[in-house]
Parts: C-alpha cells; structure tokens; sequence
C-alpha cells in the first residue's frame, strides 16, 4: 500500500484581519450620495385667536407662480419661460419703477443703510398641480431662491463690497430687511395641463 500525501491546511487565521482591512478601506474610499433638501424655514406657528380674514393680502403684492400638470410655469396667470422667472421676480420684489401694479413699496429703517423703501409685504405664492414633475418643482424653486440671491448680492456689493453670504450675521439681517424672502407655498391642486 502506498502512502498518501497529506496536504497541509492553509493558515486562515489571518483571513479575518484581511477581510476587515479590505471592508474598512472600501468604506473610506468610495463616495456615498446624499439626499439634499430645499433650505426652507418654515413660517411660525398661527396664533390659535388669530381668525381667518386676519391675514389679508393686497393683490399687488402677490405674485402667483403656477406650475401646471404638463409642467408649465404660469407666473400671475401669464406663461413664462423658466429662463425668464429669475427675472420676473427679481422686478416684482424690487419694483424700481415703484409700479402702482407691483408691491408697494413701505419706508423701512435699516440698520447700516438708514431709511429705505422696500416691499416688504410682497409675497410669491408657488403652487403646483399634483401632476407636477418633482424636477420641475424643483428647478421653479431654485430660480425663486436665485431671484432673492442675486438682490441681496447686488445690495451687499454696493454697501459693504462683497457677496451676501460673506457678511457677518448683524450685516446679512440688514440686507434681509431689505429683501425678505416671502415664498408661500400651496398644497398641490389638480389644475391640469394646457388651457
């Protein structure tokens, strides 16, 4: 009878050690998406006295930005381009021209500036139809945030010579002041598409 070979067992007590090393470096090497959300501050909480007809809007302070089933923006009841709205409210907020059809304009003491004339009751009411695509809800959303950035730069470079969100806190309240970010938002409706 011949002998058989034996073959010698590999050494696993090292398998563990290599099998963590390989997870830990495969976690801190590879890059994770992460959801990002819309930077929004609610409004405060309604009194519980305060009625209904207390909260009362003159229509030219109210821009309605309205974005349909088929995806398109209707802005105060007018189809607007998305390319455009930045620019639509950016005069509706401002109001240069002190329109009578646009937010009136209030004198306002501001800290750093002294007294100006603002619109500091307009509002921009979005609302959207159920069968709105998120993208499009989205982009609507940034053109409206990029309005109220690009005011609030034009004033923080003209005052203080730099952009809004390089000022200190005391600075950016001032320039908010001027510029209050109104942005009401509806729950979503069934509008439809194209009228």
């Amino acid at each position: 009878m011949a002998k058989s070979k034996k073959t010698p067992g590999i050494n696993g007590t090292s398998s563990a050690d290599i099998a963590f090393m390989l997870l830990i470096f495969f976690l801190i090497t590879t890059s994770m998406d992460t959801d990002k959300g819309l930077a929004r501050r609610l409004p405060p909480p309604v009194p519980k006295d305060q009625k209904k007809d207390d909260v009362d809007i003159k229509k030219r302070n109210l821009m309605v930005v309205l974005i349909n089933s088929a995806n398109q923006v209707l802005c105060n009841n007018e189809y607007t381009d998305i390319r455009q709205l930045k620019d639509k409210v950016k005069e509706f907020i401002e109001n240069p021209s002190n329109d009578e059809h646009k937010p009136e304009k209030v004198p306002v003491d501001v800290p750093f500036f002294g007294e100006m004339m603002v619109t500091r009751n307009h509002v921009i009411s979005l609302q959207n139809d159920r069968g709105t695509e998120y993208q499009a809800y989205i982009d609507v959303q940034n053109e409206l945030a990029a309005a109220y950035n690009d005011l609030r730069n034009d004033v923080s470079r003209k005052k203080f010579g730099k952009d809004f969100i390089d000022l200190d806190e005391e600075q950016q309240k001032a320039v908010q002041m001027i510029y209050p970010q109104k942005i009401s938002e509806a729950e979503p409706k069934n509008y439809g598409g194209v009228n």
